[in-house]
């Protein structure tokens, strides 16, 4: 299991460098947004609707290209750098969870033959390597979930995003979810950036919560988390896990233009 270097200690991996985003000429999502981002960081970002959040998260994985500024990655950066997990799972119905999670070295050339034993290791480590025939139709909401997180780290990727991937989740799958993710993220040692609407998820996923400003979009203040992994159901109930609540639930409601 990698080591997990402490905040201030860890090496850059990529940083957004005064990014703007302009829709239609007029629409401003991104305003000079500037991130950096460092190896195995897991950072949240949180604000308020229509903040950019999302659009931030498009920009960094090259599906949308800013209107000013750039994204900068540390080093050389590849196709097999980067993992995707969107708010749905969006897995192909017609494909066998194991063809789902094949995927993206499917993309790149690779056969099924060729890479079996990786998708049957990502699959392992979200719990479902007993369902590789299975088809999405058969499996519940989160079980889709976790198909879709397998796909994104299959290749072992230096950085994942997700877009609010437990949003539509009931609260016992989402919690249960959330624990297992940090897991993962233990084992496979990536880098985190995750979308999220909820102040309590961020706290107990992330050592940093970027709280994002209204629209135009851009960083307003950084919320580090300094309690340390693993984290449990004793961290959701302690002082500590309140008292970073409060903080970044302040920032928040500074976001929104709300008195503190």
């Amino acid at each position: 299991m990698p080591t997990l270097l402490p905040l201030g200690q860890r090496p850059p991996l990529l940083r957004m460098n005064h990014v703007d985003k302009v829709f239609n000429g007029n629409i401003v999502a991104l305003r000079d947004m500037t991130l950096d981002v460092n190896q195995g960081d897991f950072i949240s970002l949180l604000g308020p609707s229509g903040c950019g959040k999302s659009t931030a998260l498009r920009v960094i994985a090259d599906l949308l290209h800013p209107t000013r500024g750039k994204v900068e990655w540390e080093g050389a950066h590849g196709l097999g750098d980067l993992g995707v997990v969107f708010q749905e799972p969006t897995l192909m119905p017609w494909a066998t969870v194991a063809q789902n999670v094949w995927l993206p070295y499917r993309l790149r050339g690779n056969s099924y033959s060729s890479v079996r034993d990786e998708v049957r290791e990502s699959l392992r480590l979200v719990g479902l390597e007993n369902f590789l025939d299975a088809y999405p139709r058969e499996l519940s909401g989160g079980m889709k979930m976790r198909v879709s997180i397998a796909r994104a780290m299959v290749t072992n990727p230096r950085l994942i995003l997700m877009d609010e991937p437990f949003a539509a989740l009931d609260e016992i799958t989402r919690h249960k979810l959330n624990n297992d993710l940090l897991k993962l993220k233990a084992k496979i040692g990536c880098t985190v950036i995750f979308v999220t609407h909820s102040v309590f998820e961020s706290v107990f996923l992330s050592d940093r919560i970027i709280v994002m400003a209204a629209r135009p979009g851009r960083v307003l203040r950084e919320v580090q988390v300094d309690a340390p992994y693993p984290r449990d159901e004793d961290f959701r109930t302690s002082a500590g896990y309140a008292a970073h609540t409060r903080a970044a639930s302040e920032a928040l409601k500074e976001a929104m233009g709300e008195p503190a």
